[in-house]
């Protein structure tokens, strides 16, 4: 060949690359932290989000997208394009020592970033990391961003913490402290500002020519609850009428904007929650919904900080956006014990933390300048000094107007907003519209496959990686169908459901019995179907458990034909003590009678708990009454005494039968007769605690608040 061909041959080559790249969009993915379905303004919610609007308004919104229902399966789902639990990460991260659920990123799946590189794209990461559990500084760092396909990473590799000071910081793959990170100092650090200003850099400083991915993990609006003061002072007021205004506010803009069907009745205030006429503690809980919808708002502003950076380099036209959220909102009582809770000793002191520290806390005891972080429901929300959880109430307004929370599966769960804008890619008269075809997080990766014109491998080195699970949404975005053909699945602590056409199997807890729901005329899950619709629901459930043996979900890391658990009847235990699952009480179909001397000194709290938020029982005095609480399949059963409990040293008796009736004994004296649901029908995934009950809460208290009580000769006896 003449060298003159040769060099014909090359410029064409060069610009048949050019021409691909450019034909290739850019893409974003950001994504919110425990959000509600209905908190921003393009979903009915009264939370200034201008930007959000803007994107909704001139691109397509997905009025049935779904989502994990939890934090890092969801985050898992989201990078790999697989279910979680083929991902690894089946039940957060904990290692359970079964395929689904190692609670770390597998090496048999690759990330959006992994595989878009392998088209040409450049990928970059600001924000929540959430898929390992390794999250010190020290390593390993196998399965870090920068070592999973980012060129360049700024953010979080732990799930939660403080927006002012948040622990696990780390740029690239060095942990830094707020304070001294060369890369970005400035006089009032707020993360999700530092997150939307690491994207806003990305992209200035992309090499043009060159099609990019981003993802922005936001871990805003999730506890606690922070925010700067002139961002909450814009709320001033709004929430003064309390939850129930704002979710019959809401359900009314739905209606009008389309967003729901009108045969869609709003979901019952949930029986936990009081009517906000008969709430306690009124400017304390406005405080905390003033403080969330100023999260929410300042992270919009920096969404339009991300807009206006893609205008400005020229990148706006061919640069598809999708926003989402990781799960419903959170329902959790982080905080919202009664008084005031100090993280440290000696509160009235100063004891600043170095500049040059790390934060590990994912609950601070100080802030950076010395302060004691303090909870309860005498703190004020939204400084750096304080920690809290907005609650269920509110929960139940963001998630309007559907069932249950962040961890369930019921539609308040799982539903997601997703705005999908490309100026590019869909069609003008397709601006401001709704897309009702179902989409999930599974879809993600197919999307960015399909648009970024890249190969899924199908091994890597001697390594099968798993297909992908979804479909494409491109199609979507101008109207056209995705051609789905398989049911969507869900699964998570126990929790379970399946999406098949029009028809919704769901249920709560690992024996929580199948409900089937009708969700084009019942999308609020109001009308369980599941005995006039025997024949299908008996379909349904085989293939959900075909599924479930396929994706890893089964074989739970809980039961009794799987895990060995303790044969001891007779426990005796000290305030502090912790038994994991393994060697806990097996409770499971068994009444128990619990024995201890126990002096609140005034003080709430734990007494005792075994297990979470599914299933499991506690003893435990609120608001100084002594209350036994059930958990079955999800319902709380609260049993509670009308005396006030004594502050001195009493003898407390607690006992459940095997047909589920309770008597509590103070002094030997019976003080409360009652009956719950029975005995835990499943042997509760958490263990037991004396004196705490440090992670999901069984009652309505706050996780995580040890007793400052004391709870002495603890005894625990199983019947036989």
């Amino acid at each position: 060949m003449h060298f003159p061909t040769i060099i014909s041959v090359f410029l064409f080559s060069v610009l048949l690359l050019n021409a691909s790249n450019k034909s290739q969009p850019n893409i974003i993915i950001a994504m919110a932290d425990d959000m509600g379905w209905s908190d921003i303004g393009c979903y009915g919610g009264e939370i200034r989000t201008p930007n959000l609007d803007g994107l909704a308004d001139k691109g397509v919104r997905f009025t049935q997208f779904y989502n994990t229902g939890r934090c890092c399966p969801t985050r898992a789902t989201l990078l790999s394009g697989v279910y979680a639990h083929q991902a690894g990460i089946g039940w957060m991260m904990s290692n359970q020592n079964l395929p689904g659920f190692k609670g770390d990123l597998g090496k048999n799946v690759r990330t959006i970033a992994e595989v878009l590189k392998t088209a040409g794209y450049a990928t970059y990461m600001s924000g929540k990391w959430h898929v390992t559990p390794h999250i010190k500084p020290e390593g390993p760092k196998y399965n870090w961003p920068r070592q999973r396909g980012f060129d360049r990473f700024y953010g979080t590799i732990h799930g939660a913490g403080s927006f002012f000071d948040p622990n696990s910081l780390t740029r690239e793959n060095t942990q830094v402290s707020p304070l001294t990170d060369k890369g970005y100092l400035t006089e009032d650090y707020y993360y999700t500002d530092a997150i939307s200003d690491h994207a806003v850099r990305y992209i200035k400083e992309h090499k043009t020519g060159q099609p990019f991915f981003m993802y922005v993990a936001y871990t805003a609006p999730h506890w606690p609850m922070h925010a700067k003061d002139k961002d909450i002072a814009e709320y001033k007021g709004k929430y003064d009428t309390g939850w129930d205004a704002v979710r019959e506010a809401r359900y009314k803009r739905q209606l009008k904007m389309g967003l729901i069907d009108p045969k869609w009745k709003m979901v019952p205030r949930d029986r936990s929650a009081t009517a906000w006429e008969s709430a306690n503690n009124r400017q304390w809980e406005i405080r905390l919904m003033e403080t969330y919808a100023a999260m929410v708002t300042n992270m919009d502003a920096g969404m339009g900080r991300v807009v206006n950076a893609l205008k400005e380099t020229g990148e706006y036209d061919n640069t598809l956006i999708l926003f989402l959220a990781d799960n419903g909102g959170c329902a959790e009582g982080m905080g919202r014990r009664n008084g005031i809770q100090y993280r440290d000793k000696d509160p009235q002191q100063i004891k600043p933390m170095g500049k040059d520290d790390l934060q590990f806390d994912m609950i601070p005891k100080r802030t950076r300048d010395g302060r004691v972080v303090k909870q309860g429901t005498e703190v004020m929300t939204g400084g750096a000094d304080t920690y809290h959880g907005y609650g269920l109430a509110w929960a139940n307004a963001s998630n309007t107007p559907f069932r249950e929370y962040k961890h369930w599966v019921h539609e308040g769960g799982i539903s997601s907003p997703l705005i999908a804008h490309w100026p590019k890619g869909i069609d003008k008269s397709r601006q401001g519209k709704l897309e009702n075809q179902p989409g999930h997080l599974i879809d993600l990766m197919a999307t960015c496959v399909d648009l970024g014109k890249a190969s899924y491998p199908t091994k890597i080195g001697d390594t099968p990686i798993i297909p992908m699970q979804g479909v494409s949404l491109f199609p979507a975005f101008n109207g056209k169908d995705i051609e789905r053909e398989k049911p969507i699945y869900w699964e998570h602590e126990g929790n379970r459901a399946m999406r098949e056409g029009k028809w919704k199997l769901v249920a709560k807890g690992a024996n929580g019995p199948w409900e089937l729901y009708d969700i084009e005329v019942d999308r609020t899950e109001l009308n369980n179907l599941a005995e006039k619709e025997s024949v299908r629901i008996n379909k349904m459930v085989e293939q959900w458990e075909t599924w479930a043996k396929e994706a890893l979900a089964k074989p739970w890391p809980w039961g009794p034909k799987k895990q060995k658990f303790s044969k001891k009847k007779n426990f005796t235990l000290k305030q502090g003590d912790h038994l994991p699952q393994s060697e806990a009480p097996m409770v499971s179909k068994r009444g128990f009678i619990v024995t201890a001397t126990v002096e609140t000194k005034g003080n709430d709290g734990v007494i005792v708990a075994q297990g979470g938020t599914n299933h499991g029982w506690a003893l435990h005095v609120r608001k100084g009454q002594l209350r036994f609480v059930t958990r079955h399949s999800g319902e709380l059963t609260s049993l509670i005494t009308q005396e006030p409990f004594p502050k001195s040293a009493v003898k407390v008796a607690a006992e459940l039968t095997a047909e589920g009736k309770v008597v509590l004994r103070v002094n030997d004296k019976v003080v409360l007769e009652g009956k719950t649901p029975g005995p835990m029908k499943d042997m509760p995934l958490d263990g037991l605690e004396v004196g705490e009950d440090r992670n999901g809460a069984v009652g309505r208290y706050p996780a995580d608040q040890k007793f400052k009580g004391e709870v002495r000769g603890f005894k625990l006896k199983l019947s036989k």
